[in-house]
């Protein structure tokens, strides 16, 4: 079952889903390791990029239908033998369901109201028990690839609404377009009280309000 890491715990996304399939990551702790690494990831990066553009690929089925060719190509001219032909692999377990487990995790407790908050929506709990039963009770939202949601409770799915979307925030910019963003004004929206005043948008003159008393 996909097992969970709290906030704080310092172990990424990554890192939880290898534990949960008891996977060893073996970090590249040596200058000369990182760049292996580095160099693989420079060769997909760039030259998988050039070939797809080479032979016109430009959507994911013919880019997924291209990847065996590729690294057949890639294998026979950089792979390099091991020292041992033992097979580490194991097969999947029937308790491991990997579309949770390689999801994004998070884990957070339900409201008295059973609510929960996730990337900025509410979900509501709908459940067959007394709402007491669940009040406080520590959840794990699990989002995949896709943006499909599921809340687990005790390793259990459990029903859900969309109870409601919050609102936008304010754009937060980062300290290299600050400039920019000031420099450059958005206009003000079509019911702002503004466009009452002055010049409109239809080419009106402008209308001078002057004050009772007033010369």
């Amino acid at each position: 079952m996909p097992q969970t890491i709290g906030s704080g715990s310092g172990i990424t996304q990554f890192g939880r889903a290898m534990q949960a399939l008891e996977v060893q990551i073996i970090c590249a702790n040596s200058p000369q390791a990182k760049g292996r690494v580095e160099r693989v990831n420079q060769t997909l990066q760039d030259r998988l990029v050039k070939e797809l553009r080479l032979r016109g690929i430009s959507t994911i089925e013919a880019g997924n239908a291209y990847l065996p060719e590729f690294c057949e190509d890639f294998n026979r001219r950089f792979a390099v033998l091991p020292r041992s032909n033992h097979d580490a692999h194991r097969p999947l377990l029937k308790t491991e369901n990997l579309d949770l487990i390689l999801s994004r995790q998070k884990t957070t407790a339900l409201s008295k109201n059973l609510t929960v908050q996730y990337q900025k929506v509410i979900y509501q709990i709908q459940s067959n028990r007394p709402d007491y039963a669940l009040r406080n009770a520590q959840v794990t939202i699990c989002e995949n690839a896709k943006g499909e949601v599921t809340i687990l409770y005790k390793n259990q799915p459990l029903p859900y609404t969309t109870f409601k979307k919050l609102p936008r925030q304010a754009e937060i910019v980062d300290t290299k377009n600050i400039n920019r963003a000031i420099q450059t004004p958005k206009p003000p929206a079509p019911n702002h009280p503004w466009r009452q005043y002055g010049q409109h948008l239809n080419g009106a003159p402008i209308q001078q309000v002057i004050p009772n008393g007033a010369d």
